[in-house]
C-alpha cells in the first residue's frame, strides 16, 4: 500500500473514529464518562471479536475436513468462539429491537462462557435505566458501517479503540489518567528503549498502552511480533477490564494476571526479571501501605517513605530489570530533586550505583490527569557495554544525560499538548541513542553525540555530586544562547531587582527635585 493511500486511510480511520464518538457521545445521556466508556468500548470490542470470528468461520467452512460450528478449530487459531447469539449480523438485525439492551448483554455473557480468559472481562450493563434503547440502536447501526477492506481488522478497529481511550481521557480529565499515558509519551519511551526482543514488563499497566506501541515499534522496524513477550499488573478492576479488552483487540497474548492485583503487596510476577521496563505510575501516592513494607527485598537502595510511593516503584522497576535490562519510567518532577523522608539518599545511592542512564524533563499539559511537570526517567542495569539491534553501546559508566525537552512540542488543542514523531520524539530519542554510541539519522547527531546548550549534556558523576545529587536537567544543560527566556532565574531576578531600584532611586530623587521647586515657588509667593 503507497503511503498516500495510507495516508487516506488513516484520515478515514479517524473520520469514523470520530462519528462513532459523537454517536457514543450522544448515547450516554446522563452517565458520566467513566460510566459509558465502558459500553462503547465493550460494543468495540464485541465488533472485533465477531469479525474475527466471522472471517475464521468463512476459511474453515471452506476446509473440507473442519466443522465451523466447532469451538475447539477456533481455539486451534488463536480466535475467541462466538456463539450465535452474540454475532455481530445477530446484534445489527435487532437493533431496533425493543429487547436489544438485553440481547447486547446476553451475548457479552454468552462470549465469557465459551471463552474462559474473558470470565468477568465484559461490560454486562446494556440493560441500565439510564442507556437510551434508541441511541443504543444508532451506535450499533454506525458501527456495522466500518470498512474491513483496505487494511487489517485489527488495526482499524485497535486504532478506532485507542481514539476512544484518548477522547475518554479528556472527557474524565484527573480521573482518565489512572488508566491512560498519552500516546507521545508512551511513543517517546519505545522510541528511546527500543524493545526489540525481550521480555516487556509493566507493573502499573494501565489501559496497555505500553504493550501496544511496544508492538507498534517491533512491527514498524520489521521485527517479528513473537519476539517479545508481555507482563504486567495493574490495581484498579475497571481498568485492569480495560487492559485485557485492548489486548484482545490488538491480538496481543500478554500475562497480566488472572485477576487485577496491587503491585506492592501482591507481586503476580515475582521473579520476573525483565529486558525492558515502561511504567507510568500513579504520581506521589501516600496510602500505598509501605508501612507494612519496611523490610522489603525491593528496596535495594533505601527504605522508601510511607507517605510517597515515588521511589518505592523506582526500586520496583529496579528489581525487576534483568541483568542487562533497561526502564523508561514516568514520574513527577519532585522525585529530581526531593530530600523528605530519605529520599535524596536513595536518589544518591541509585547514581552511585551507575543504574541511572538518562533524565529527561518534559513539557507541560502533556497529561489530562494533571497539570504538575513531569519527567522521565531511564534505567539500566548494565552500563559497560551491552548490545542493540543495530550496533554495540559504549561504556557509559561515570555519566548521566540530561535532555532539557521543556520548550518542545505542540499545542493540540486549548489545553493539551503533544510531542511531535519526528521533531520532538526522534529528537529526544536520537540524542540518546547517540550518546550511548549508536549511529543515528537525525543531522544533529549524524556525526556522533554533542552537547547542545539548553537541550542536552552529558555531566560527569563527579558534577552530579556537586549538584547535590540532584537529577534536574535544567541545572545542566545550561541556557540556550539565542533564547533570552531561558536565562537562569536568579540572573533575571537579579537584573529587575537592579532596575526597580534604579527606578525607585529615579523616583525618590524626582520627589525631592519637585519638593525643592514647591518650596522656592511658595516662598516667591510670599
Amino acid at each position: 500500500m503507497t503511503s498516500e493511500n495510507n495516508g487516506k486511510t488513516n484520515g478515514a480511520i479517524i473520520e469514523f473514529a470520530q462519528d462513532l464518538w459523537a454517536m457514543a457521545d450522544e448515547m450516554r445521556g446522563h452517565m458520566d464518562p467513566s460510566e459509558y466508556k465502558h459500553i462503547a468500548l465493550g460494543l468495540i470490542f464485541l465488533k472485533y471479536i465477531s469479525d474475527d470470528f466471522e472471517e475464521k468461520f468463512k476459511e474453515l467452512s471452506a476446509e473440507k475436513d473442519a466443522d465451523p460450528e466447532d469451538p475447539d478449530e477456533y481455539i486451534a487459531k488463536n480466535t475467541f468462539w462466538v456463539h450465535k447469539k452474540a454475532r455481530w449480523d445477530m446484534i445489527k438485525a435487532n437493533a431496533r429491537s425493543s429487547d436489544i439492551k438485553k440481547i447486547v448483554d446476553d451475548a457479552m455473557v454468552a462470549i465469557e462462557k465459551k471463552n474462559p480468559s474473558l470470565k468477568g472481562i465484559l461490560p454486562k450493563e446494556y440493560s441500565r435505566p439510564g442507556l437510551d434503547r434508541q441511541r443504543l440502536g444508532n451506535l450499533i447501526d454506525l458501527m456495522s458501517k466500518v470498512s474491513m477492506k483496505t487494511q487489517g481488522k485489527k488495526d482499524v478497529l485497535g486504532r478506532v479503540y485507542e481514539y476512544f481511550l484518548t477522547r475518554f481521557a479528556g472527557a474524565e480529565g484527573k480521573g482518565g489518567g489512572e488508566f491512560y499515558t498519552p500516546q507521545s509519551v508512551v511513543q517517546l519511551l519505545v522510541e528511546m528503549l527500543e524493545p526489540y526482543k525481550g521480555r516487556v514488563y509493566d507493573p502499573c499497566c494501565g489501559s496497555g498502552g505500553m504493550f501496544v506501541q511496544s508492538e507498534k515499534f517491533v512491527e514498524k522496524h520489521g521485527d517479528r511480533i513473537g519476539d517479545i513477550s508481555v507482563y504486567g499488573q495493574e490495581s484498579n478492576f475497571t481498568t485492569w477490564r480495560l487492559c485485557k479488552m485492548n489486548l484482545a483487540i490488538r491480538g496481543i497474548d500478554g500475562n497480566i494476571g488472572t485477576r487485577n492485583a496491587d503491585t506492592f503487596h501482591d507481586d503476580v510476577h515475582k521473579d520476573l526479571k525483565a529486558d525492558f521496563i515502561l511504567a507510568n505510575p500513579p504520581f506521589n501516592i501516600s496510602n500505598w501501605g509501605g508501612e507494612r513494607l519496611r523490610d522489603d527485598m525491593r528496596w535495594k537502595y533505601g527504605t522508601p517513605p510511607a507517605g510517597n510511593a515515588n521511589f518505592a516503584w523506582i526500586q520496583h522497576i529496579a528489581h525487576h530489570l534483568a541483568p542487562c535490562g533497561v526502564a523508561g519510567i514516568v514520574l513527577a518532577n519532585g522525585t529530581m530533586s526531593s530530600t523528605a523522608s530519605g529520599e535524596g539518599e536513595i536518589r544518591q545511592r541509585l547514581i552511585e550505583d551507575n543504574l541511572v542512564d538518562c533524565m529527561v524533563a518534559l513539557p507541560g499539559q502533556l497529561f489530562y490527569s494533571t497539570t504538575i511537570p513531569v519527567c522521565l526517567w531511564f534505567l539500566a542495569k548494565d552500563r559497560s557495554n551491552g548490545l542493540v539491534k543495530r550496533s554495540k553501546l559504549r561504556d557509559r559508566r561515570g555519566e548521566i544525560l540530561f535532555i532539557d525537552a521543556r520548550k518542545l512540542g505542540f499545542m493540540a488543542d486549548r489545553t493539551h499538548r503533544n510531542l511531535d514523531p519526528q521533531k520532538d520524539i526522534g529528537y529526544i530519542a536520537d540524542a540518546y541513542h547517540s550518546w550511548r554510541g549508536e549511529e543515528v539519522e537525525h543531522e544533529v547527531f549524524k556525526g556522533g553525540y554533542q552537547d547542545i546548550a539548553g537541550f542536552c549534556k552529558s555531566a560527569s558523576l563527579e558534577e552530579v555530586e556537586k549538584n547535590g545529587f540532584v537529577l534536574t536537567p535544567g541545572r545542566y544543560v545550561g541556557a540556550r544562547k539565542t533564547d533570552v527566556d531561558e536565562e537562569d532565574f536568579e540572573t533575571k531576578m537579579r537584573i529587575l531587582s537592579q532596575k526597580l531600584s534604579e527606578i525607585k532611586e529615579s523616583s525618590e530623587n524626582l520627589d525631592v527635585q519637585i519638593q525643592r521647586s514647591l518650596t522656592k515657588t511658595m516662598g516667591a509667593l510670599k
